[in-house]
């Protein structure tokens, strides 16, 4: 599952317990993209450390960034849900 997906499923999560839905949130299911969202972070930082290109080195760094924050988005709301 690529990065957006993982993402957009976060956000999601997140807007249903602003919404008062949380209950309808499994703790597993957080778990199982927070897993696949740390499996995601691997593989980039591994490619960003094989990677010589600058230009390639940017778009790694934003997207490391990106996978990072969403991991402690899914931290965050794992706590929440359990």
């Amino acid at each position: 599952m690529g990065l957006k997906k993982l993402a957009a499923k976060v956000a999601d999560y997140n807007d249903r317990l602003e919404s008062g839905t949380a209950s309808q949130i499994a703790p597993d299911h957080v778990k199982k993209v927070l897993s696949k969202l740390r499996e995601k972070e691997a593989e980039l930082q591994a490619e960003l450390e094989k990677t010589e290109k600058p230009d390639k080195q940017g778009r790694l760094q934003r997207k490391l960034t990106i996978a990072r924050e969403h991991i402690s988005r899914a931290e965050w709301l794992l706590e929440q849900v359990s």
